[in-house]
């Protein structure tokens, strides 16, 4: 065994490529560093004014000072975990000299922008670690943009990585942070690939050197832990006809204790793993012959279904209209849209009549086609339109992962055409019914404003009346939140919304955001008030759920398998003591069942302690249990699941019960006792001790 696994830790590495191609790509960052520090030193370093976001201004010189000279003399302490900066709404090196007059942030590990970058900079860490222990040629090594951590994807031939080459790439990694590496930047003119007159970033940390946008931490001291988690395949730009890379995925965090706490959470996410606990309560699965596109078993319909239940309700008390459209378009409606120059290698394309027409991957474009149909008056604004249309998406087949990256999905997806004047309103009342729904499912959410980027399309006039607008909704909203800058999409500036689960983990379902560009794309408008002018509506698009397929992978996983009552594919269950009990059973069933609950029993011959363990196991929310005296009286006996006592109840009282925690929508099961108290005359407190005991039906 033992020279097995030497023999896969061994893999041969190609040293020529290390003596030769290292030292030669370090000399020439070396040689473009010192004239880019030569030409600095030449700039005239006029003073500047740097501004804090309490108003603190300080004063430092052009090309000179970094944000890390304005860390330092703030504390100590900020010195010593800034880990990056945002300067004028970039975010920036923290040893980068400022270049003029600015606003300045800083941030830490307990900043998203902090986290990311930590990330992206173990990420060239471990590539650091990957080449120099194993040869590998680099490719790509982002942090992971949906939960923590980053990968690495790297070519090596015909062989591969798996788990037993972690400890020699973590010890490379050890070595490198040890070695307290500068992360040093350069900006070089590059031909391939790029426009002309573009430059594009270079970092060096040890002896890697690699093209990058950036930023990067001060250097690698600050990563103390680090692991590697798994090992995959991936295609290189995620074609499988491309050639076959390496994907390694690691994190790191500045102390060890955050790195147990995680891989403690790790463990029990595996344990919850949506696609496990849907394959073991029957709900979903996918078939090779329809990759990405998944199968809903019944049980899995009737979740799917109450989510889609609870949106229409709700766009019903919000004033939402829902519509259909086609699943299919024409491509000059694509090419109107700009889909198909920006997005059209994601879309399924195909030839009718010797026409192209392409799956729609989103609802707006149709939603628009709607808008123009016919001539449109000030007086019908805000039109909220909401489609429950499938979409589809050509995800690259590595990429697909579960429910949360598939190709054909489904969207509460709705789009607001409004005047500039009522976008407060309405971005106030998506926030309302995206806290409305969160709530309800347990999720805790962080807000952040995203502003117009460099490339925009519009006037900035209109850019700053809509972030404005967009500013006093979500402080009439009430929730903290914190302004992204530069980060909205070129059609408009966007409220990002992230959610974290019972697991701590994030991730981004709703969407807010503004659209300058459909509208003038379709040349949409309306009749003002003066009836003699036509004006340019706004458009929002939103969604609460955003893909249900998503959204209920999410939930599975947030509630561990334990659905609440009213989200339930298993309400209940009837459990008969006896087969001489079975007609009685199959009586209670029916009347639950034309009650609009979802209710089984179980007519086997088991044991009825084997019968309430399976029921538990199988996480009904509630166990009636019923035998002669329950026949004799019409009662049942109850017990809730993950609760070991029971009590005994009317048909009517159960039933009123289910009513109540129905509509409650709580995230969790009620307990009885509660119901018991407010209604002596249907419950019966006492346990049952003439049949059913509490030790025959076994303790949970």
């Amino acid at each position: 065994m033992g020279e097995k696994q030497d023999a896969a830790v061994s893999h041969p590495k190609d040293e020529l490529y290390l003596q030769k191609v290292i030292p030669k790509r370090i000399s020439l960052f070396e040689k473009i560093k010192s004239e880019q520090h030569l030409h600095r030193l030449s700039l005239s370093p006029d003073p500047i004014k740097i501004t804090l976001p309490d108003g603190t201004v300080k004063e430092g010189k052009k090309f000179q000072t970094s944000p890390l000279d304005v860390a330092k003399e703030i504390s100590k302490s900020l010195a010593a975990n800034a880990l990056i900066s945002r300067v004028n709404g970039v975010l920036w090196d923290m040893s980068r000299p400022l270049e003029g007059d600015c606003d300045l942030m800083l941030y830490t590990f307990d900043n998203d922008e902090g986290r990311d970058t930590f990330w992206h900079s173990s990420a060239h860490i471990l590539g650091e670690a990957l080449e120099q222990e194993y040869g590998c040629k680099l490719c790509i090594g982002p942090c992971t943009t949906r939960g923590e951590g980053f990968y690495y994807d790297a070519f090596y031939g015909d062989l591969g990585l798996n788990e037993e080459h972690f400890k020699k790439i973590v010890s490379g990694a050890q070595k490198a942070v040890k070695e307290n590496q500068q992360f040093e930047r350069i900006e070089v003119e590059i031909i391939n690939e790029l426009p002309e007159d573009k430059t594009i970033t270079v970092y060096r940390c040890g002896p890697l050197v690699d093209l990058c946008r950036g930023p990067h931490i001060p250097n690698t001291s600050f990563v103390k832990a680090f692991t590697c988690l798994r090992a995959s395949s991936a295609y290189w730009r995620g074609s499988k006809d491309r050639e076959s890379l390496q994907r390694v995925y690691g994190i790191s965090y500045p102390d060890s204790k955050r790195l147990k706490d995680y891989l403690t959470r790790l463990e029990e996410a595996k344990k919850y793993d949506h696609r496990l606990l849907g394959s073991q309560q029957e709900l979903f699965f996918c078939h090779p012959l329809s990759p990405g596109s998944w199968f809903f078993l019944p049980h899995g319909t009737r979740i799917y279904n109450k989510l889609m239940e609870f949106i229409k309700k709700q766009y019903w008390e919000r004033g939402y209209q829902e519509v259909m459209s086609p699943n299919m378009y024409n491509m000059q409606l694509w090419e109107t849209s700009g889909h198909a120059a920006n997005y059209k290698e994601n879309m399924f394309v195909f030839e009718i009549e010797k026409q192209e027409f392409g799956l729609k991957p989103m609802n707006c474009p149709g939603h628009c086609l709607m808008f123009e149909h016919r001539v449109r008056s000030y007086r019908e604004l805000p039109l909220r339109l909401a489609d429950f249309g499938v979409l589809h998406r050509n995800e690259a087949s590595g990429a697909l992962t579960g429910l949360t990256r598939v190709r054909r999905f489904q969207q509460d997806d709705a789009h607001i055409f409004c005047r500039e004047s009522q976008i407060k309103d309405e971005v106030r009342s998506v926030l309302e019914f995206i806290n409305f729904t969160y709530d309800i499912f347990g999720f805790t959410f962080d807000l952040k404003l995203s502003t117009r980027p460099e490339k925009y399309l519009g006037d900035v006039a209109t850019w700053e009346k809509a972030e404005a607008a967009l500013a006093e909704a979500l402080n009439e909203f009430g929730k903290p939140w914190e302004i992204n800058e530069g980060d909205g999409a070129f059609y408009g500036p966007k409220i990002d919304i992230t959610v974290s689960d019972a697991l701590k983990r994030k991730f981004q379902c709703a969407t807010l955001q503004l659209d300058f560009q459909l509208p003038t794309r379709f040349n949409l408008s309306y009749s003002a008030e003066d009836e003699a002018k036509r004006e340019r509506p706004v458009m929002i698009h939103r969604a609460v759920l955003g893909s249900v397929e998503r959204m209920l992978a999410i939930l599975l996983e947030h509630y561990k398998g334990k659905w609440p009552f009213w989200l339930s594919p298993r309400q209940a269950i009837v459990c008969p003591v006896s087969e001489k009990s079975q007609p009685y059973a199959l009586q209670v069933q029916e009347k639950i069942h034309q009650a609009g609950y979802h209710v089984d029993v179980d007519t086997t011959d088991r044991k009825i302690q084997k019968k309430v363990r399976e029921a538990q196991l199988a996480q009904y929310n509630y166990i009636l249990v019923v035998g002669e005296e329950e026949a004799n009286t019409g009662q049942v006996s109850v017990r809730v699941r993950d609760k070991s006592d029971h009590s005994v109840m009317s048909m009517e009282a159960l039933l009123n019960h289910f009513k109540e925690e129905g509509s409650s929508q709580v995230g969790s099961d009620s307990n009885l006792k509660v119901l018991q108290q407010k209604d002596e005359r249907q419950l019966f407190s006492s346990r049952r001790q003439s049949e059913i005991s509490r030790d025959e039906l076994g303790a949970s």
